[in-house]
Parts: structure tokens; sequence; C-alpha cells
């Protein structure tokens, strides 16, 4: 009896296998994650990643009704319509992949049934505008807009339609568009985007996006000419943000970064251009703990660059010349008992950086 179990058990789990793979698009690949007490919960991740090279995929393709992850990149896609991404498997997705595709640009409601979307990778395609709204009613927290042809992004792209708030607080002063309205008397409310890369664009200057709770942002490799005031304001979240291969910048403005308060790590790394710095533009980073000054037009720090940058742990400049903070034994006078405490000092590769 229990042999006979054994074989049901085993010939059920292989219709189970099968099945996956029979309902998989052509060329495409299933992989079947099981979760939960007795793998009674079920998620499947779809790879067709290249299926359409060539000759251009048609979207939409069937997929399993439990997809969580869907690879659609480097496929060759032009288009892609309102109703593609409304079918069975499409609307409960939780992470998207349309890199390396030939998008070149998107709609208002091109996503607007992908409630459950998290993750929205469109990087490396030849997007040159994006739609108002086309991101908004979305959870999602991670976007890539990196490599394309972008020239303006605002914030509202991401904007969701709130249901009963109040009004959003959002300064939009020197923003790339003259004006932003509503599409209806609803307020927007902000939305989740946490990580958003918008390196190797066209972007001329810092986009203006208060109202994203952005904790990490690349805007690298774009024409930007100068970091103004208040680029980054209402930004205060940010952790992470990285500024490197700007070819243009030749400057950057004092209290540029004075709202980032909780940036951890800072890269102005390859701008050649970039003239040596005030101080006081690093004042109010008060969390950094990291700063990348390799090649870059800044050859040298201030002697007090420990006190404006008091958690710092290590900085890079010139050709990879590594500094980091160290500490001393400073020798009290005698009056006070002739005790000793720790001093902090930057210590570097090169003698001659800290000024």
């Amino acid at each position: 009896m229990s042999s006979f179990l054994g074989v049901s058990v085993w010939f059920l789990l292989v219709l189970h296998y099968v099945a996956a793979v029979m309902d998989c698009h052509p060329g495409c690949r299933c992989e079947v994650e099981s979760f939960g007490l007795f793998h009674s919960f079920s998620l499947t991740r779809v790879d067709c990643s290249g299926v359409g090279r060539g000759h251009g995929l048609v979207v939409p393709i069937s997929i399993p009704l439990d997809t969580s992850s869907l690879d659609l990149s480097s496929s060759s896609i032009h288009t892609i319509a309102d109703s593609m991404l409304s079918g069975p498997g499409y609307t409960t997705l939780a992470s998207l992949d349309l890199s390396n595709n030939l998008l070149s640009r998107l709609n208002s409601s091109i996503f607007s049934r992908l409630r459950y979307l998290e993750t929205l990778d469109l990087s490396h395609n030849t997007l040159e505008e994006l739609a108002p709204g086309c991101f908004s009613g979305l959870p999602l927290a991670e976007v890539d807009l990196s490599g394309n042809r972008l020239q303006e992004v605002n914030l509202e792209v991401f904007s969701n339609k709130g249901h009963g708030a109040g009004p959003l607080n959002v300064d939009l002063s020197n923003n790339l568009l003259n004006t932003v309205t509503t599409r209806d008397p609803q307020v927007l409310s902000p939305p989740n985007v946490q990580s958003l890369s918008l390196a190797g664009n066209r972007l001329r200057a810092v986009p203006k996006l208060q109202g994203l709770p952005l904790r990490s942002l690349s805007l690298d490799g774009n024409p930007i000419l100068s970091i103004e005031r208040h680029s980054f304001t209402g930004l205060r979240d940010l952790a992470y943000l990285s500024l490197s291969g700007l070819s243009e910048l030749t400057s950057i403005q004092l209290q540029s970064f004075s709202e980032l308060s909780s940036l951890q790590v800072l890269d102005l790394s390859h701008n050649s251009r970039l003239r040596p710095l005030n101080p006081e533009v690093f004042s109010g980073l008060a969390a950094l703990q990291e700063l990348n000054l390799s090649n870059s037009g800044v050859v040298s720090l201030p002697s007090n660059i420990l006190h404006l940058l008091p958690s710092i742990k290590s900085i890079v400049l010139r050709e990879k010349v590594n500094c980091w903070k160290t500490h001393r034994q400073v020798q009290f006078h005698r009056q006070i008992g002739g005790q000793s405490t720790r001093g902090e000092e930057l210590t570097c590769d090169v003698i001659g950086i800290v000024l």
C-alpha cells in the first residue's frame, strides 16, 4: 500500500512538472518555486529573453496563471499596446523585464493592469518620452530606465491618484516642465519608488523628484551641466547617489546636497571637467560614509573635511588614491590627569591630499 502511495505521489509530481513545461511559450523557460506547508503555494518565473531576437516577439504570449516574474528582454519588441499586458498571468506579475528592446514610447495606461508590479526594467531601449501617469497606481519599488534617450523626467510620471487624501505638498520650482497638472479633480498621492536609475540618458539637469521615497538614485552618464542649489530637495531618505561620468559637469553649487541627511554613499567619480569644490558643498551630509571623487577635477580635500563629514569612513580621489579615517591617541595636559582620548584624522595613500 505504501509503495502504491509513493508511486502515486511521484506520478502526480511528474504531471505537475510536465504541465508547467507545457504551459510555457515555445523557447521560454519556466521555473516553479513552491512555498508554504507541504509546498501548497507556488509561483512561476518565466524567462523568454532573446526569444524574439531579430524578428520581434509578438506580445502577449501565453504564460502560467501563477507567473510572478516575466523576462521579455532582448526580444526586439517595438511596441506594446494597452491590452497586451492584461491577459491571464500578467495581472499578478511582481517583476517585469523589458530591457534591451526597441521601445520608443510608453503611453499612460500601458501598465495600468499590473497592480502587483514591484520591479520594472526598461533599460536599454530607445525611450524618448514617458507619458504622464504611465507608472501611476503601481506599487513599484524599483525602476530601471537607464540607457534610453530621455531628455526629461518629471514627478507626474510616477504619481498615483489619491483617494480622499489631502493635497500632496510638492515643490516643483525650476522643474524641467513649466507646469504639472492633474487629469482629474483627485489629488495625487506619493508613489513608492525606492530605487531609480536614469543613467545613460540625455538629461541636462537633475530632475525634480520630490515626493518619491527614494533610497537609491543613479544619474550616471547624463550631459548634466551643473548641480544646482537644492537639486535634491525632498529626498531625505536617499542613501545612495551616483553622479558618475557626467561629461559636461563643471560645477556643484553650495547647498546642493544640504537636505540629504541620510545619504551614505556619494559617487562623483569620472567627472573630468569638475572644478575644485568649495568645502561648503559637503555641508549637510552628516551620515555620509563613502565619497568617490576618483578621476575627477577634484584632487585635494579641505583640512576640515572630517568636521564637514563626521561619519565618513573612506574617500577616493585622483586615480584611486584612497583616504580613510583613523584614530590616534591624543594626550591631554597633565592638569586634567594626564588622560588620553581618541582623536580622528584622515590618512591617505599620497601625502598632500588634505590641505
